[in-house]
């Protein structure tokens, strides 16, 4: 017979979900140690003394969804803390916040991640220390960004493979944060299935369709139809450009920059392939660089053209975004695509970073030549520092809070 708290947590979730889903659908998709840590969270309960932080773990421990491969399904959530949270009663409730959420993540069943990052204002509101690199990012020439789409005290990425999967966990982490959180803004999101594009279709919001999602180890596409992420680095460059390395409150935590991007999808899908490839500086078909080699090689920008000029315009995208003109610096970024309505659709931007400046000097570059601006409007920005993992007695946010 189901315990006394389960079918508390059944009925509280039932009455919470927007999606609708039956009993028998919580029950089927988490399991029971997810959902009674769900009820935790939200059913009153004798305190109980907290456990007392322990040392260090021996090795990095990170948050999942940072260098896995992409998932199929994003919801991304922003929040700021409700006004009466604030300086020491507000860091004790954002801690208790922090630690209930563990226990909800501990406990779900491997599949939806959700990652969790603190924003530029949150550490003077609630007294607490933070990197030095988290600052709110300037806008740039030719940017229209919306504070009201942007920004934010906590941003929670999560990650499954279908929507429904990242409502599910959405809610749960909302009704644990009642009372201290409210909403700023939220995104869905998805990668496009193989084959998609201008003219090809994505099957809606969803990017649902007939299309096949694309195959393990392959590098997602975009609206446009290109591939994004052919120049990610790899394991091995990650730890030296993407975590931030300790000893120290903030290590095996990261940056992540928020973009959202609306493009002109059907604009660009009327010119003809050959100037799509010199806008990106990408072959559409393979994401090889213009210049020759492989997906995964670097673009070649000397290589030149019979007449002298060189085969990767000096506005290509790619041109203008090469790591070699930062010193070889690094960024780790996860595109996904988005469809508000038919005038709003586009890329969802996550970039992954041990140092935002990096993220500024490539915007700079790009603000001020990229071809593809004439197609791409910067309107929503982000930027939050992703915490260290949680361990067994080191809830999120204990080496911060």
């Amino acid at each position: 017979m189901p315990s006394t708290s389960l079918l508390k947590c059944t009925v509280l979730y039932d009455h919470l979900s927007d999606s609708g889903f039956r009993r028998r659908t919580l029950l089927a998709t988490l399991p029971v140690a997810f959902a009674v840590s769900g009820c935790d969270a939200a059913v009153p309960r004798r305190p109980r003394a907290e456990r007392p932080v322990q040392g260090p773990p021996p090795g990095p421990v990170r948050q999942a969804g940072v260098v896995e491969p992409p998932q199929r399904h994003l919801l991304f959530v922003s929040y700021d803390l409700t006004p009466g949270t604030r300086g020491a009663p507000g860091r004790d409730a954002v801690r208790r916040l922090l630690a209930r959420w563990s226990e909800l993540l501990a406990g779900a069943a491997p599949g939806p991640t959700a990652t969790v990052g603190i924003g530029p204002a949150l550490p003077g509101r609630i007294g607490i220390g933070a990197p030095e690199a988290l600052l709110d990012l300037p806008a740039l020439a030719g940017e229209h960004l919306d504070a009201g789409l942007g920004g934010g005290e906590i941003g929670v990425q999560i990650c499954a493979r279908d929507p429904q999967g990242c409502e599910r966990l959405a809610g749960l982490l909302a009704a644990a944060g009642a009372g201290v959180l409210r909403p700023r803004w939220r995104q869905g999101a998805f990668l496009p299935p193989e084959g998609a594009g201008p003219g090809a279709g994505s099957g809606g919001g969803s990017g649902g369709g007939a299309f096949a999602p694309p195959r393990d180890g392959e590098t997602p596409r975009d609206l446009l139809g290109f591939r994004h992420g052919s120049a990610n680095p790899t394991a091995a460059e990650s730890e030296r450009w993407v975590w931030l390395a300790g000893p120290g409150p903030y290590a095996d935590g990261t940056f992540l920059v928020v973009r959202r991007v609306r493009l002109r999808v059907a604009e660009f899908g009327r010119l003809p392939v050959a100037r799509q490839e010199q806008i990106i500086g990408r072959r559409k078909r393979g994401g090889e660089p213009l210049g020759g080699g492989r997906e995964h090689d670097p673009a070649d920008v000397n290589v030149r053209t019979p007449d002298g000029g060189y085969v990767l315009p000096a506005d290509a995208h790619v041109r203008l975004a090469d790591h070699r003109l930062d010193g070889g610096a690094r960024m780790l970024r996860r595109a996904y695509s988005y469809e508000n309505s038919a005038a709003d659709r586009g890329l969802f931007l996550l970039a992954y970073l041990r140092d935002p400046a990096l993220f500024v000097r490539v915007r700079q570059r790009l603000a001020a030549g990229d071809a593809l601006n004439a197609y791409a409007e910067q309107y929503g920005s982000a930027l939050f520092y992703v915490l260290p993992g949680a361990t067994e007695g080191r809830p999120l946010g204990s080496t911060v809070l």
